[in-house]
């Protein structure tokens, strides 16, 4: 229970008495391993178990900076959004996000207060909120609603009060609000711990197990990447503005002053390539070459065979084998580039999401609903190779990028524990190795590899899927057992202990679904592993980074790019070599798997090899 309400006022700075008195209460305490936090307008709701403050302030990330040097708690708060969002530049180094380990424990993609408290409690989930939750939306304005009346925040039936869970009970007047503020710190303490219960109490499959339970650890990473991504969102992508226009002017010309002026520039793009194919178009269809749309890949198919390419589709990869073969494949394939940095990233793109100050921002999630990839809106997970160049450091610092090699093949070691594949990532060229026990070559045994993870079984694919039965019994049972899961609509859990849901087979469905349903899950095991190992890595090295100045600026699924003085360039590069080391020791720990990245200092991502 959270009781003793003590209730603060602080204004301004740090050091005035409010937060003296704050500092005092959690002194008396000794150690302070967890504060519960919420962040309202006019202030902050804190709590530790058995007390709770109502904090009165204008400076809310001063408060926090305060209370982190001395305590270092570690802060727990329903969602990094809104709470750590109105931190500012403070560097918190340890948080407990329920939003981000209820996603762990229970998989899907509800994250709300409600959802999150009763899968805690153990009760059925509740109505989706009315509204986003939003701790901090506290209007003040006219209660139209009930707010002022929804003392309680949880109800006789256990579940959390649906206007505590979706925000409407902080649109009270500020003494009340700070109150709820704290109370609502003090439920996300309870919350906390019963999820902390819960990881605790799944397996750990490690070896040799070192420090909590790697479940307890995967909840900390999935904290530390939610944390991550509102400081993502924040700082930013440094973006040479002028470079970037360049660019895109290259490709689709110059800035269209006028509607007319982008559909003429639109129509002088396609008729580079309708020259080359809409004479096929014309001949089978007896229309103009004009009438050819670029757009309809039918159309495009149709062209092409025409021309006498015997292709099942118009994708990317299968033409560039025939780039050389006819001017119309390599104009196609260049107009395609063009196409979509004039519809995706071009001008448009370019005034939305680059502000005045150089970065390129959007929203950023720690995990998706499938296996728990981190994701980022505004096209930053999907810069075309072409924008690279433009990515680039600001005057005084450098670029530092990590890529981890081949980390998907080395996680498959660590999570079935086959000891030929183990001895394999000894090498820094995994798939050399790996050519050797398949007696084949190189691309082959990449392949082989790729097959086996992604349950590929056709053509060459599937007799590289048969070597690899042999020379890795045991990676390919744990997969094999992962894809039976799947095709049967049993949920799978990943090595870290996130839980993945599979759909349940519908009635009548076919055989296609329920492959597909099984390749989900055979994937999901490995890439939801990888992705525990990254966001553990990117914890890790965002620790490293704190009072350097340096920031992690972009995480591309398994690839890291900090931004750094340049000062401090090649203490970043050790950093994150040390800090793979660590992460691997620890997550890794008596598997035997080596991980490997190939780091480098740049001035812009492009010279990255």
């Amino acid at each position: 229970m959270v009781e003793a309400v003590e209730v603060v006022e602080v204004v301004g700075a740090p050091g005035v008495p409010g937060v003296a008195d704050v500092r005092a209460g959690l002194r008396r305490l000794g150690t302070v391993p967890a504060l519960g936090l919420v962040v309202v307008p006019g202030g902050l709701g804190l709590a530790v178990p058995g007390h709770r403050w109502a904090v009165a302030t204008d400076d809310p990330a001063g408060v926090l900076a305060d209370l982190e040097a001395e305590f270092a708690p570690r802060w727990t708060w329903w969602s990094a959004a809104g709470a750590a969002g109105r931190a500012g530049d403070v560097h918190l180094a340890r948080c407990h996000d329920l939003a981000a380990v209820h996603r762990v424990l229970g998989g899907g993609a509800r994250e709300d207060p409600g959802a999150v408290w009763a899968a805690a409690h153990g009760l059925p989930a509740p109505p989706p909120p009315s509204r986003r939750p939003d701790a901090a939306h506290g209007t003040a304005t006219l209660d139209l609603d009930g707010a002022a009346a929804a003392d309680e925040p949880v109800t006789g039936a256990g579940q959390v009060s649906p206007t505590w869970a979706d925000g409407r009970a902080f649109d009270v007047d500020p003494p009340q609000r700070l109150d709820r503020a704290a109370r609502w710190a003090g439920l996300a303490l309870d919350v906390a711990a019963a999820q902390s219960r819960a990881l605790a109490a799944l397996p750990d499959h490690r070896p040799q197990p070192a420090g909590p339970p790697l479940p307890v650890q995967t909840g900390y990473a999935e904290s530390a990447a939610a944390l991550l991504a509102v400081e993502l969102s924040r700082t930013g992508l440094p973006l040479d503005r002028a470079t970037a226009e360049a660019i895109v002017g290259a490709a689709v010309g110059p800035r269209p002053a006028t509607p007319a002026e982008e559909r003429r520039a639109r129509a002088a793009r396609d008729e580079a390539v309708r020259r080359h194919l809409g004479d096929q178009h014309g001949d089978r269809h007896g229309d103009h070459r004009g009438d050819l749309d670029l757009r309809n890949p039918a159309q495009v198919l149709a062209a092409l065979r025409g021309l006498g390419f015997d292709v099942p589709d118009t994708r990317a990869h299968r033409l560039e084998a025939f780039r050389d073969a006819h001017p119309a494949v390599a104009a196609l394939l260049l107009w395609r580039k063009a196409e979509r940095l004039a519809t995706t990233y071009g001008y448009s793109w370019l005034d939305e999401h680059v502000g005045r100050d150089g970065r390129l921002r959007g929203g950023w999630s720690a995990a998706d609903a499938a296996a728990g990839r981190m994701t980022a809106q505004a096209g930053l997970h999907n810069l075309p190779a072409e924008l690279r160049p433009a990515v680039a450091a600001e005057p005084g610092h450098v670029l530092v990028r990590a890529d981890l090699g081949q980390v998907e093949p080395r996680v498959l070691a660590v999570v079935s524990g086959d000891p030929g594949l183990v001895a394999a990532t000894h090498a820094d060229d995994l798939y050399a190795p790996v050519a050797a026990a398949l007696a084949a070559d190189r691309p082959t045994a990449k392949v082989a590899v790729l097959a086996a993870m992604y349950g590929q079984t056709s053509g060459a694919a599937g007799e590289a899927l048969r070597r690899m039965e042999r020379a890795y019994p045991r990676a390919l049972a744990h997969l094999r057992a992962a894809e039976e899961a799947g095709r049967a609509g049993r949920d799978v859990r990943t090595y870290g202990g996130r839980l993945v849901r599979v759909p349940a087979p519908a009635p009548g469905e076919t055989g296609t679904a329920t492959t597909a349903r099984g390749r989900f899950a055979r994937n999901a095991v490995v890439q939801g592993a990888a992705a525990e190992l990254f966001k553990a890595w990117a914890a890790t090295v965002r620790a490293g980074l704190a009072g350097s100045g340096g920031r992690i600026v972009l995480c591309l699924h398994d690839e890291l790019l900090l931004h750094v003085p340049a000062a401090h360039a090649q203490r970043a590069a050790g950093l994150l070599e040390v800090a793979l080391t660590r992460t691997a020791d620890r997550w890794a720990a008596g598997s035997g798997v080596r991980f490997v990245a190939d780091v480098s200092v740049v001035q812009r991502w492009s010279e990255a090899k």
